[in-house]
């Protein structure tokens, strides 16, 4: 978010949060961090969507090797409906080139099929020593280390697919009623407003 709001963006985030699995302690790390990034950007509204019934549900319903891909499908398309009631015009997320299995180009590609937003990524050419740098300049990275559990290591596949077929992802997500699910986070989605 800092390199978009450097270039002007206003800032909107997304917070995936899934208790049990997840705890206080990892929500605050994500204010944390947001309160930080808007002494850059002015005020973020931070929206914070209840994950837990989408994640057990596709954990319960769909291959193990798509666990990490379809989660992030869900994601981006709860991501993007708040992004389209809040005035947004663009997704943005973190995700640098093949650091892990669902950031291949296979897996981002999957990923993007969901939704009809643009999707910019400012960190994608950057390797992990490049944005460790980065977050210790802008003052985000003691936060960002803080051992605390998201929703991203809830439910890990055993053998995550790294180079998977849209049609099998596709395939994937059958059994699951995409629609109801999305629906059901977005009526308890939390609104933040997160200031320096």
């Amino acid at each position: 978010p800092w390199r978009m709001a450097k270039r002007g963006a206003t800032l909107t985030a997304v917070h995936s949060d899934s208790p049990p699995y997840t705890t206080a302690r990892a929500r605050n790390k994500v204010l944390e961090l947001a309160k930080i990034v808007s002494a850059y950007s002015g005020p973020i509204r931070l929206f914070v969507v209840p994950f837990t019934d989408v994640q057990t549900t596709i954990y319960e319903k769909c291959p193990n090797s798509q666990l990490t891909l379809i989660t992030r499908r869900f994601m981006m398309r709860i991501s993007e409906a708040i992004a389209k009631k809040d005035g947004a015009v663009a997704l943005v997320t973190g995700e640098s080139l093949a650091q892990v299995a669902s950031q291949t180009l296979e897996s981002l590609a999957a990923t993007d099929q969901v939704v009809g937003m643009p999707v910019f990524r400012p960190l994608i050419a950057m390797d992990k020593m490049e944005i460790m740098d980065e977050a210790k300049n802008i003052g985000t990275y003691e936060t960002s280390i803080l051992p605390y559990e998201d929703c991203c290591t809830v439910f890990l596949p055993r053998h995550p697919s790294t180079h998977p077929k849209l049609a099998a992802i596709v395939e994937g997500e059958r059994g699951l009623d995409v629609e109801a699910l999305v629906e059901a986070a977005l009526e308890k989605v939390e609104l933040v407003e997160v200031f320096s």
